[in-house]
Order: structure tokens, then C-alpha cells, then sequence
């Protein structure tokens, strides 16, 4: 594909910009992230052996070791349905690369993250989109998503617990999202990169379990808190991953071994990363619930059921994107404007980094906002 056919993510050019110079980040869809020095505590991992690592060539579905583990914890316990990728990027695009051709019907949600909304349009598919309202706090109708798949839908791409809102679906309405999916034969595209963040109740199952064209999508980028690793992976049928590979001969090849040796070490003492986080996530999370009920005129937001990210709208504006940048610029204090999920009136709030820089820009949020309203 070339690159004048991908349309710009307009949340990366934002965050190019403003991501590395800000005081205060309160934009993040991740958690606080881990340093090396507590990666090697938590799992054990000493020098010796990094040292014994020889740096060849790696397997092009992964490493059989770090399959094995994700195959358990994520999946049926089968590792030939498991590919290891570099982020779930890497994985969502070479499995919609593997599927998509022009013409075809795929169904996406919006607002949503740009790889799962935007990139099945570049290869050519026609987009039908399945909206979350504000109005609903963004809660999914399965009602809609049935009158909206047809014989002609190819794949349905969904994201639960969702990027930017937060919103979920309960398991009841997960049987039946498989159920519309099977009912045409259509693939179903889950990406759980926020499923080991879940607030209200169990994490949901991967929908790689719970169907045959199920093919679900993990990451450490998010609940893991290892962003800069750089490793996700692909749950699917052998033949969709078959077809993968194919299309990584011409690009990645297969992950770097010290990123799988990393990967495994962390894939083995995987509570031992995601419980503290989550623990933290919860306390943010009553926080900017109970900031946004204390100003009303300000902002109006949904209950989230899961993830680190909210979805207010601000409520002196029709459009933030001026805010966000006088936000940055006087009060040193970043997030993410709306516009950048098709949703310009709102902004992305993370709230998965340390508490007391959540409250810091809180008040710095409000204070902008009460002068703007002015």
C-alpha cells in the first residue's frame, strides 16, 4: 500500500508534536509504564542471561516458548493460532492486509482508535460504521450493529474496553456480537488491548475462543505497562496467520529475540504487572468521576467500564482543538482534542499515570476551562 492512500492519523500528528515535551500528560490510553531496573525485579531476569542471548534471526510466528504462554493465558491453548507482532499495530494490519479486499464490507466503530477505523478504508473495503453515542454514555447497541451487517460483510472490528470512550459490553452481549458476526460469516476483529482493565466485573473472554473467525489482538502498550517494548500479538485461525506471514516476508521478518526474551519473562509474572496498575486505575478512575461531578457547567462525561481513558465533553466548547493547544502551551498540560476520534466538542482524558499528576492537571483543566468559559 502506498502511503498516499492511508489517510494521516490525526491523533499521532498531534501527539508528535506535544507527547515528549509536556509537563503534565493527561492524554494517555496507557498505564503508568514499568523501567528496565523493575522489569528485571518483577520477573527475576538477571544479566547473565541477557548476556547468553544470541542475537539470530527469529520465528515468523514468534518464538514457540512465548507462544506457548499467550496460547494459555488468551487463547484455546493452541500456539499455531498465535502470532507474536510488533505492537497490536503490527498485527491488526497485517491480518486486515491478509483479509480486506476493494469492495468489501467492514463494519468499524466510531469514534474509535484510527488503525481499527481507518485502515480496512485504505485497502479499498467500503466502511459502515457503527456509532456510540454520547447521548447513550457511548454504550454499544447491538440492534444497531445487526441492522447494519449484511451478507456482504467481510469483518466487523471492535475494541472493548474502547479507545477513546471507555465503554464496554457485558458477556451476554458479547455472545451475541459472535452471534451476528456467525450469522454471516463474517470475521470478528477483537482488539483487548484494554480487556485486563476491566471495572465493573471480569475481564471479557477473547472473542478468539468464542469463534471460529474470531481473531482477537493483545498488547503490552497498554495494561502491561511497557509501551517502548513493543510487542503485541495476533490470536487467529492458522490459515488467516499463514496468510500473515506472507505479507511480514516483506517487512518486519519476525520480532527482535531480546524483545521476546523480555516478553516472555514479563508473559510469565503477568499479574505481577497487571494487578498494581489496575489497582491504580481504579482510584484514578474515582477521581476524574468525582472532578467531573463537582463541575457540572465544565464538562459532562460517562461512567467508564474500563481501559484509562475518558471521553468528556467540555462543556463551553464546540470544538477543543484551540483549548488543547492553549491548554499545552500556558498551563503545561496535555490531552487530546476530540477531533482527533471524528468528536471535535470532546477531549481524551488518560488517567492510568501516577495519582498525583492526575489531580495536578485536573486542576490545571479547570482552571483553563473556567477562564476560557470567561
Amino acid at each position: 500500500m502506498s502511503a498516499g492512500r492511508v489517510p494521516a492519523a490525526p491523533l499521532e500528528d498531534w501527539l508528535r508534536d506535544y507527547y515528549f515535551t509536556a509537563e503534565i500528560d493527561i492524554s494517555s490510553s496507557g498505564v503508568n509504564s514499568y523501567s528496565m531496573a523493575e522489569l528485571r525485579a518483577m520477573t527475576g531476569l538477571d544479566h547473565a542471561e541477557i548476556d547468553a542471548l544470541v542475537f539470530d534471526d527469529g520465528y515468523s510466528l514468534g518464538a514457540p516458548a512465548v507462544r506457548e504462554v499467550i496460547a494459555r493465558r488468551w487463547g484455546d491453548g493452541d500456539p499455531g493460532r498465535v502470532m507474536t507482532t510488533s505492537g497490536s499495530s503490527e498485527a491488526i494490519t497485517l491480518v486486515l492486509d491478509a483479509l480486506v479486499r476493494p469492495g468489501d464490507e467492514v463494519v468499524v466503530v466510531r469514534p474509535g482508535y484510527h488503525s481499527l477505523v481507518e485502515y480496512a478504508a485504505a485497502l479499498g473495503a467500503e466502511t459502515r460504521a457503527w456509532r456510540l453515542h454520547p447521548d447513550r454514555a457511548w454504550r454499544p447497541s447491538l440492534d444497531e450493529l445487526d441492522a447494519l451487517v449484511t451478507d456482504r460483510t467481510r469483518a466487523i472490528i471492535v475494541n472493548f474496553p474502547q479507545n477513546p470512550t471507555g465503554a464496554s459490553i457485558t458477556a451476554a452481549e458479547l455472545r451475541r456480537l459472535v452471534g451476528i458476526a456467525e450469522r454471516v460469516g463474517a470475521y470478528l476483529l477483537w482488539d483487548a488491548a484494554f480487556a485486563d482493565l476491566a471495572h465493573e466485573g471480569e475481564p471479557l473472554p477473547d472473542a478468539s475462543v468464542l469463534y471460529e473467525r474470531g481473531i482477537g489482538f493483545g498488547t503490552f502498550s497498554k495494561a502491561f505497562g511497557l509501551p517502548g517494548l513493543r510487542f503485541g500479538w495476533c490470536l487467529a485461525p492458522p490459515d488467516v496467520l499463514a496468510d500473515c506471514v506472507r505479507i511480514r516476508d516483506y517487512t518486519t521478518l519476525h520480532l527482535a529475540p531480546l524483545v521476546e526474551l523480555l516478553a516472555l519473562r514479563v508473559l510469565e509474572n503477568a499479574d505481577a504487572f497487571l494487578e498494581p496498575r489496575l489497582k491504580q486505575a481504579r482510584l484514578n478512575r474515582r477521581i476524574v468521576l468525582d472532578w467531573a461531578a463537582a463541575h457540572p457547567d465544565l464538562v459532562t462525561l460517562a461512567p467508564t467500564m474500563g481501559g484509562v481513558a475518558a471521553f468528556p465533553r467540555l462543556n463551553p466548547l464546540d470544538d477543543t482543538r484551540a483549548f488543547c493547544d492553549d491548554l499545552f502551551t500556558r498551563h503545561g498540560v496535555l490531552v487530546i482534542p476530540g477531533e482527533c476520534f471524528g468528536a471535535p466538542e470532546h477531549i481524551r482524558l488518560g488517567y492510568g499515570g501516577p495519582t498525583d499528576l492526575l489531580t495536578r492537571g485536573l486542576d490545571r483543566l479547570t482552571t483553563a476551562l473556567s477562564q476560557w468559559r470567561d
